[in-house]
């Protein structure tokens, strides 16, 4: 399970790579950990209730906690809130993913993962994986605003090069077209489920 990312990049310069007006994001550039505060970029609509407005809403950079606490029923006293989803078809997940504006754009520059043990030393190394055609990319989230602002990565089964590896799954990776963001941050879920998909490893870097 990937457990850190980076953003090698300060919240100006995500504003400039996904189009969008950063805002007073005070975002420097660094690593992102469990239940920690990172930018995630949504449609601009996180008050939605009421009917969807006729017009267009610029899409808004805004701090939130990766980790969605778990649902009462589940939680234990200390519980550490849930990184991935991996089940789109869970009860907890699919009110959110149905309706886009709970879906985000997860801005990242790498993210990392535990490899196959070392043949020398029998320890596991730490993968950091990039997009070679995007040095910055978006990973495809989930917000929920439970106790706190918080989201999710979605994850989809891993590609060749990740399998290799020892891994099962991998963060969902966004295609660079802007139109393939806004399908996610806006469209329908019929269309946007289609998106949950492994990236090509001829496009990934490993190192």
């Amino acid at each position: 399970m990937t457990v850190l990312y980076r953003l090698d990049a300060p919240a100006r310069a995500v504003g400039r790579a996904f189009g969008l007006d950063p805002g007073a994001d005070p975002w420097p550039g660094g690593t992102v950990s469990a239940m920690s505060f990172a930018p995630v970029i949504t449609a601009g609509r996180e008050e939605v209730a009421g009917p969807r407005p006729q017009t267009r809403t610029p899409r808004r950079l805004i701090p939130r906690l990766w980790g969605v606490p778990p649902p009462p029923s589940v939680a234990e006293p200390g519980a550490r809130g849930i990184l991935t989803v991996r089940n789109t078809e869970s009860p907890f997940w699919i009110g959110n993913l149905r309706n886009s504006e709970f879906r985000c754009l997860v801005p990242a520059s790498a993210f990392m993962v535990w490899g196959r043990p070392s043949p020398t030393d029998g320890k596991r190394r730490a993968l950091w994986i990039g997009a070679g055609d995007q040095p910055l990319f978006a990973m495809a989230g989930v917000w929920k605003d439970s106790e706190v602002p918080s989201f999710a990565l979605l994850t989809c089964p891993a590609n060749a090069a990740l399998r290799a590896e020892g891994r099962e799954t991998m963060p969902v990776i966004l295609p660079s077209d802007p139109h393939t963001h806004d399908t996610w941050l806006r469209g329908g879920w019929d269309r946007a489920q289609g998106l949950v998909a492994p990236y090509s490893s001829s496009l990934m870097q490993i190192g």
